[in-house]
């Protein structure tokens, strides 16, 4: 009895650790290099807080082994996706430090590091696919924006994204009337508390890691956010149903420490860059086909995508003018108007 007793106790403290080894198993072994990056020169390390699936946070390995090749094997970008470095606030501190030297920011926490960022979470500014290219690809509309970090010592590169901005809900949201009947949680970013405040909508601002547990318990019944993000984390197994507002698109801002890059070597400096840019390029281009994607497996589990009437569109567009003219103050009202007209042809 005695061994019998001995033998239920060893087994009972032998399943748990059996379990969680299977359940730690690491979650980007499958984005692990396939070259020995000890001997690099230099090493870049670039911060992102989502998950490589979606193609604006994967880029951050294409662009490692991309840069590597190009570099001989002398500048090595260590991506640490999945908030490894902490949250976004947190690495955008160590990012004007230098501790870190680049990092992938989403669109609304990068409006924390200056006004002008904002602009792309305005509602309805760069609000599809076709605007984003041509904000990115007219110089007059993206220099402004991405010299606008300097004087905070960082160096806004390039972008990539997540998709238009809509509303994963716990039930359906047809009209305005419905969207004020749910709590919806928004980031933590002037530009959105402002725009939900415009809206006359009630909204919690929320970290993103408490999420998951705040839809389940009905702390909150509704997401800002983009499909892209909702189906791969997993949001419409709670949140089934997806008013489509298309009022931004989602942006992961690539940020770099000024001082950092300033020393390193000329011809890396120039790789580095060039390949960003050719990724971050090829990358918006894969989010659009990943929307779609998205959206169709999506449909597929059961979400109904709903879509609000024209009326209702040109509602919240005009509550959100007096927004507009407010930010314009902030961002600069000749940038502003400049980035809508040349947008709006």
């Amino acid at each position: 009895m005695k061994r019998l007793l001995l033998a239920l106790i060893l087994l009972a403290f032998c399943l748990p650790t059996t379990a969680m080894t299977e359940d730690t198993k690491n979650p980007l072994e499958a984005w692990q290099p396939k070259f020995d990056p000890s001997g690099a020169e230099y090493t870049y390390i670039l911060s992102a807080i989502s998950h490589p699936a979606m193609d604006g946070i994967g880029v951050g390995y294409r662009m490692r082994d991309k840069v590597w090749e190009k570099s001989g094997g002398r500048l090595y970008i260590d991506f640490r996706p999945l908030a490894i470095l902490g949250g976004e606030k947190d690495v955008i501190s160590k990012l004007k430090m230098g501790a870190v030297q680049g990092m992938l920011s989403s669109s609304v926490a990068a409006a924390n590091v200056a006004d002008i960022l904002g602009i792309v979470n305005l509602p309805y500014v760069v609000d599809t696919f076709d605007k984003l290219d041509a904000f990115r690809n007219t110089p007059e509309l993206w220099e402004p924006f991405a010299k606008s970090t300097e004087s905070q010592g960082l160096k806004v590169v390039d972008v990539t994204g997540y998709g238009p901005y809509g509303w994963a809900t716990t039930t359906p949201v047809r009209t305005i009337a419905d969207a004020k009947t749910i709590n919806f949680r928004i980031a933590e970013a002037p530009v959105n508390t402002d725009t939900y405040k415009a809206w006359g909508l009630k909204f919690t601002v929320m970290p993103w890691p408490d999420v998951p547990q705040a839809l389940q318990t009905g702390v909150i019944t509704g997401l800002d956010h983009s499909a892209i993000v909702c189906n791969i984390t997993k949001k419409f197994t709670i949140a089934k149903y997806f008013t489509e507002l298309n009022y931004a698109q989602g942006l992961f801002v690539h940020m770099i420490n000024k001082r950092w890059l300033d020393k390193l070597p000329q011809d890396l400096q120039e790789i580095l860059l060039t390949v960003i840019a050719e990724e971050s390029a090829n990358s918006r281009d894969l989010t659009r086909k990943q929307h779609a994607e998205q959206i169709a497996q999506a449909k597929e589990a059961g979400v109904e995508f709903i879509q609000l009437s024209d009326a209702d569109i040109k509602q919240l567009k005009e509550m959100s003018e007096p927004l507009l003219s407010e930010w314009g103050k902030k961002i600069g009202p000749e940038y502003q108007a400049k980035v809508r007209a040349t947008l709006d042809k």
